[in-house]
């Protein structure tokens, strides 16, 4: 039945629409850097056009020498293309010795060989733009469809419950109007009930949450932004189950040259289901122009994930953007932490970042990225990793400042050690403690602008 629910039919006919335009996109002119024959015999005419309209010498070039003509025109162009505009005297001498009007031309030679390789650029840019609005549309559609799929499906019926919360909450005087109820793929409950109180009454929803733990044998918490009382007048309360898991996280970062604007940027995020992210980005070059990148960023990132897109999608979506939305090339690094706060495992995802350590119980690992930032590259490439944490474990995020402070070549081996020696257990203190201690290493002014973001994740269930 969740198979022909109509509204999951027509956003999927919605999603193979957007699809299809998308494809049809990347099926229009392709991009080139090159001139096709055709476009070069247009060429070739256009100079013998231009040149040869009013000459003497008309008849027997454009037909009888055609072919000759044409192949000096080519020799034109290809010596342009590896010398430019300034022909050598050799190939001046070729085209004097064929055609009684040389300098006119090569003029007009050059000046053909500017106006197409123009065109060429705007087509590139254009074939650039449109397969970056395919890549967006390509997202939106997955998202969209993601969506509908995962709330078609988790949308379930559970009688025998419903009926034993009515009557729980019908014992205290309080009226149940609906009730729906939510499965995650990991079997997680979400509950949205639609009561009000008796008159006279008002509940709090701390203690409907309370009740409906009961009822469903779960630890259920209430959702986000909840009103603090049920009245007399019907209100929606959501309760989702609680987490098992939290998160602190601490932060120690220095500008380069000790500036106090730096070009690195980080955001810890609540985000839907439970889940924190974490993003730290590293502008290209320092200062100001790297502050205001990182923190586009991060920021953008963040409205994203907040509104429910998935990482690689927001990721990709920002990447078009950089790259279709500007003339000039600048690019970000991206180090980004989902953590799920049920189950402890963490989804770490790195666009040309620094290296990633983790403080484990068993030592300490290293997490390289071999992905380019995002703004550089049409389709992005991410490194992605999935760790499993306990209780008490951390992530060490570190900007590239950070590892090019330490030796060459001892980099990852001094930043392991550096790691494994410390006894603070405190994120904050963590990070400054780390951070001191590249500082000592290196024993001059930071050379670039320096962060170290420190997550530790501990347990609910002492």
């Amino acid at each position: 039945m969740r198979e022909m629910n109509p509204y999951v039919v027509q956003i999927d006919k919605f999603v193979n629409s957007i699809n299809k335009l998308s494809t049809m996109f990347l099926r229009l002119e392709e991009k080139s850097d090159v001139f096709t024959e055709q476009q070069l015999v247009e060429m070739c005419d256009e100079i013998c056009d231009r040149t040869c309209k009013n000459c003497e010498r008309n008849r027997v070039c454009m037909t009888r020498d055609l072919r000759k003509t044409h192949t000096l025109a080519w020799e034109v162009f290809r010596t342009i293309e590896k010398c430019g505009i300034e022909l050598s005297i050799e190939m001046k001498r070729k085209v004097k010795e064929h055609c009684s009007q040389a300098p006119r031309f090569l003029r007009n030679a050059i000046d053909v060989y500017r106006e197409e390789k123009q065109k060429m650029v705007w087509t590139q840019k254009m074939a650039q733009n449109r397969e970056g609005c395919a890549v967006q549309l390509d997202s939106f559609a997955q998202m969209i469809q993601h969506a509908t799929h995962e709330l078609n499906a988790s949308i379930f019926e559970d009688e025998p419950l419903e009926r034993k919360i009515k009557q729980k909450f019908g014992k205290m005087g309080i009226r149940i109007l609906t009730t729906v109820f939510f499965v995650t793929e990991e079997g997680r409950y979400e509950i949205h009930l639609t009561l009000k109180a008796g008159k006279g009454q008002v509940i709090s929803t701390k203690q409907v949450a309370k009740v409906l733990s009961e009822c469903c044998g779960r630890d259920m918490i209430l959702g986000e932004e909840e009103k603090p009382s049920v009245g007399t007048e019907y209100v929606t309360v959501v309760c989702v189950e609680g987490p098992k898991f939290y998160t602190m996280t601490g932060v120690a970062k220095i500008g380069k040259a000790c500036r106090k604007i730096s070009g690195d940027s980080f955001s810890m995020i609540e985000l839907p289901g439970k889940k924190q992210a974490v993003i730290l980005s590293d502008g290209m070059g320092a200062g100001e122009k790297a502050c205001r990148e990182s923190t586009m960023v991060v920021e953008l990132l963040e409205e994203l994930l907040e509104a429910g897109f998935l990482k690689e999608t927001a990721l990709q979506m920002l990447n078009t953007a950089l790259v279709i939305g500007r003339e000039e090339t600048s690019f970000s690094t991206v180090d980004m932490c989902v953590f799920d706060l049920y189950s402890g495992k963490c989804e770490i995802t790195k666009a040309g970042a620094s290296s990633t350590f983790l403080k484990l119980k068993s030592g300490v690992e290293c997490i390289r990225s071999t992905s380019l930032p995002i703004g550089v590259l049409q389709r992005l490439e991410l490194d992605e990793v999935e760790k499993l944490l306990q209780d008490g474990e951390y992530i060490i995020f570190v900007t590239d400042g950070v590892m090019d402070a330490l030796p060459v070549g001892e980099q990852e081996l001094l930043m392991r050690m550096m790691i494994e020696g410390t006894v603070k257990t405190n994120p904050r203190e963590m990070a400054e403690h780390l951070l001191r201690q590249v500082l000592e290493c290196s024993a001059e002014v930071p050379m670039d602008d320096m962060t170290i973001l420190v997550v530790g994740v501990w347990s609910l269930e002492k």
